[in-house]
């Protein structure tokens, strides 16, 4: 056998093996969720106002993704911060805008789902 048969079976592979990494990922991060809160974390969940009231961890806050950047400013740098939202996107995008702004332990929670115990 050579390489040209196994071609058609790498793409499916990768996507297989990135959202099996994220599941895993996802699951580890909600094991640990009860101890980082409980150490002080803030659980923010980066969906919009109308999102957030249709369910939502009682121990989040709302921060839509959008007005993270200026809200920011009001949070402590020194906590760990965890995020959520719907799928794990915005959230994962939200890591990136609190890096920039000085955060240093921030955490894709992924969707807000997964931070219920």
């Amino acid at each position: 056998m050579n390489f040209e048969n196994y071609q058609s079976y790498i793409f499916p592979l990768i996507i297989v093996l990135f959202f099996g990494y994220r599941i895993y990922r996802f699951k580890m991060i909600k094991n640990k969720l009860p101890k980082l809160l409980d150490e002080g974390a803030i659980l923010i969940d980066v969906r919009s106002k109308g999102e957030y009231t249709s369910g939502h961890n009682p121990k989040s806050i709302n921060i839509p993704l959008d007005e993270l950047n200026k809200e920011s400013k009001k949070l402590d740098k020194t906590k760990t911060v965890l995020l959520c939202c719907a799928s794990g996107t915005r959230s994962g995008m939200a890591v990136g805008i609190l890096k920039k702004n000085g955060f240093n332990n921030v955490i894709n929670a992924g969707p807000w789902s997964n931070t219920l115990s």
